[in-house]
């Protein structure tokens, strides 16, 4: 998954741009922003779950997050805001929606540079094992940070450029894939593993699967911020056919490329701590390809948590600007060029809360930070649905694929109870959302409820 979140108020006016997108650059730009390391080492622990029935898994995903960029970018036609989700949500159900939507957000894309942060930590640790992770986190975390003070005004030429990189490493995998397996370029045709029973295809059998849902959605995460992109379309009503290429072109690079993998090695091969794709051509010996695409996914793994931390700094600038965050927060420094120094204090200790984890918990935090990440991101896909259940004017039919939609995100969630190894994961989201939710409560009924009386 990758992050980005341009300059937004989730306040009540629209969004002032003329627009100057097409329909077709919106689903490119989706494309390059959405895979990231969700997709490359995430999709590992997905394999190790399920085995072959992974490609299912990204389908039945696909579909969910139809659902959701259909239903958002049909409530961004008909009133386009800058806020978007959070915006929506308030509109249908009121403050404590607004702020539940916004720190959900905040908290999952804190955990989202959480995971981002231990898989560059784990794929650097594939050239140096014996350096441990919490010291490779605390060196990109650091790096991180210097970016985002600095300010880069080239920042967003590098994240196009790393964008191709991204989906660039993995049109090279499915060539070099395909090439082995059909023995051409000299490269002799090992066994190819073709999943022909039930049992092949669900070594863990539908306890696996359900599990493996999770991470399947995860490489999805990122299609609400194209919600937010989607007010800069010169057309807004073009927003639901961007949405629906783009997870066309999405559902056909992961399926072609999980497929490959998992007919290229035995399902007890693939692990979290190596890319399935490396993993997949093993056996073919080809010393370039290792090296080559690992030093691609840690460049584009490190652009997505810097962009994240840039996201979720200016996020709870938005926050604390529409009274749902401390005012402190909008504070900005003027020398340094307008950072809005706490926003980025209280990232930074997320950050430093992932260094620590990973030094208590090396050999398990990706599972964990990955699948809360996950969870919370689907929590804010729900918040979407039932937005747009109240503020759009649907027909049966519209119900009915909502509430398929709803359905879909449950059977993600609750697949992570399945697996011992990830159910951890699903408490930390379940704490997150308790905490945000007393907060709520207790902000209706001490600040906003008299707030609302004397207006």
């Amino acid at each position: 998954m990758d992050f980005f979140l341009p300059s937004s108020k989730s306040g009540n006016g629209n969004t002032g741009n003329e627009g100057d997108l097409k329909w077709w650059q919106l689903s490119l730009i989706g494309v390059g922003c959405t895979i990231g390391t969700g997709f490359f080492l995430g999709s590992a622990i997905g394999i190790k779950i399920t085995g072959p029935s992974i490609v299912f898994s990204f389908i039945l995903a696909a579909i969910g997050t139809y659902v959701v960029y259909n239903l958002l970018a049909k409530m961004t036609a008909e009133d386009p805001q800058e806020g978007s989700f959070c915006y929506y949500a308030k509109k249908a159900y009121g403050q404590w929606a607004g702020f539940s939507c916004g720190w959900n957000y905040w908290s999952s894309n804190i955990l989202i540079m959480g995971s981002q942060l231990t898989a560059l930590s784990i794929l650097s640790q594939f050239w140096f094992p014996k350096i441990p992770l919490w010291l490779f986190a605390t060196g990109y975390a650091i790096l991180s940070i210097i970016v985002v003070i600095t300010g880069n005004k080239g920042f967003d030429k590098v994240e196009d450029l790393l964008a191709i990189i991204k989906t660039s490493a993995i049109l090279m995998f499915i060539l070099i894939a395909a090439a082995a397996l059909l023995g051409w370029f000299n490269l002799d045709t090992k066994d190819v593993l073709i999943p022909n029973s039930p049992q092949k295809l669900f070594p863990e059998g539908f306890k696996g699967f359900w599990a493996s849902l999770i991470y399947a959605f995860y490489a999805y995460g990122g299609i609400e911020v194209i919600g937010l992109m989607a007010t800069r379309l010169k057309k807004k009503e073009d927003a639901p056919k961007a949405g629906v290429i783009m997870l066309i072109l999405l559902a056909i690079i992961y399926v072609l490329a999980l497929g490959l993998a998992v007919m290229m090695a035995a399902h007890g091969a693939f692990h979290e701590k190596e890319s399935p794709f490396v993993t997949a051509l093993k056996k073919y010996d080809l010393a370039f390809f290792p090296h080559v695409f690992n030093a691609a996914i840690i460049m584009a793994g490190f652009s997505t948590m810097t962009a994240s931390l840039f996201g979720v700094t200016t996020l709870l600038v938005t926050l604390a600007d529409d009274g749902d965050a401390p005012k402190v927060f909008s504070k900005k420094i003027e020398k340094w060029k307008q950072l809005p120094l706490p926003s980025l204090l209280l990232a930074v200790v997320g950050l430093v809360a992932s260094i620590i984890t990973a030094l208590l918990l090396p050999g398990k935090i990706y599972e964990y930070i990955t699948t809360a990440a996950g969870i919370l991101i689907l929590f804010n896909w729900a918040f979407i649905i039932i937005s747009s259940l109240r503020i759009l004017e649907m027909k049966a039919w519209g119900k009915f694929i909502a509430f398929f939609g709803i359905a879909l995100i449950l059977a993600a969630i609750s697949g992570t109870l399945m697996e011992d190894s990830i159910r951890m994961g699903f408490f930390v989201s379940i704490i997150v959302v308790a905490i945000i939710g007393m907060i709520a409560f207790l902000l209706q009924k001490k600040v906003w409820n008299k707030q609302h009386a004397a207006k």
